[in-house]
């Protein structure tokens, strides 16, 4: 991945690559908060399996009517506490997005992009809801708060250190 990139992106590489499924030498987080969930499953005991963008799931993009590729995040394996073994499909945002966009007073390209954004995304987890419906998997959208993640913006940089001025 370029290092000027603008989120942390690249590659994963597992403690405890047989709960990978998939080709463990090929894990891509594509933020640092994937790299955290994915940290997260290879080091939790709970966790049986796990894959990456290992599938793709149809969908229909209302902004131009076509059919695409949704890449979930990921698809999970757990044992829960009571013994049973469940499955989730997971995908990994902002919080942010995962809400309709408030119209402001005035319509800026930001604000119409934040619309694309969700009409897309709503399209996805449509589509992705229906397939877990199908396969008795549970769609779960994780974000900064499900992760223990302060959001982007609200992070605080420690201090510098000021040398004392020469006199």
């Amino acid at each position: 991945m370029p290092r000027d990139a603008k989120w942390h992106q690249g590659r994963f590489h597992p403690q405890h690559p047989e709960k990978y499924q998939g080709d463990a030498n090929n894990i891509i987080y594509r933020s640092s908060w994937e790299l955290h969930f994915f940290q997260w499953c290879d080091r939790n005991e709970s966790v049986l399996k796990y894959a990456a963008e290992e599938f793709s799931i149809p969908y229909v993009n209302p902004l131009d009517g076509r059919v695409h590729r949704y890449y979930p995040d990921a698809l999970v394996e757990m044992k829960r506490p009571n013994g049973e073994i469940k499955k989730y499909l997971i995908e990994i945002k902002p919080k942010k997005q995962t809400v309709p966009p408030v119209r402001k007073d005035r319509v800026t390209k930001t604000y119409i992009n934040e619309v694309k954004t969700w009409t897309k995304n709503e399209a996805k987890w449509k589509a992705a809801s229906e397939f877990c419906l199908d396969n008795g998997v549970e769609f779960k959208i994780l974000t900064e708060d499900d992760l223990g993640i302060k959001p982007y913006g609200k992070r605080r940089r420690p201090p510098t250190r000021r040398l004392p001025k020469k006199r």
